[in-house]
């Protein structure tokens, strides 16, 4: 997976670390991705896996992505 970031389409068993129809910070982990999962930096604010059917990948504009690491 190239994206930056990944758009949450799906939170079944995880409604208190993620929210549906928001975009989360990809972090890479092939070795997650081996196992159909992804890390993200969740609402806790830490990097966590979950099943990567929960998320779309996400282009975003270059203005997007650096306003967006630049509020973090």
């Amino acid at each position: 997976m190239s994206s930056k970031f990944v758009v949450c389409i799906k939170n079944d068993d995880y409604p208190a670390s993620l929210e549906v129809r928001k975009l989360y910070p990809l972090i890479p982990d092939a070795e997650a991705e081996q196992h159909g999962q992804i890390r993200i930096i969740d609402e806790s604010g830490e990097g966590y896996l979950y099943p990567a059917e929960y998320f779309r990948p996400i282009e975003l504009p270059v203005e997007v992505e650096k306003s967006i690491a630049g509020a973090a």
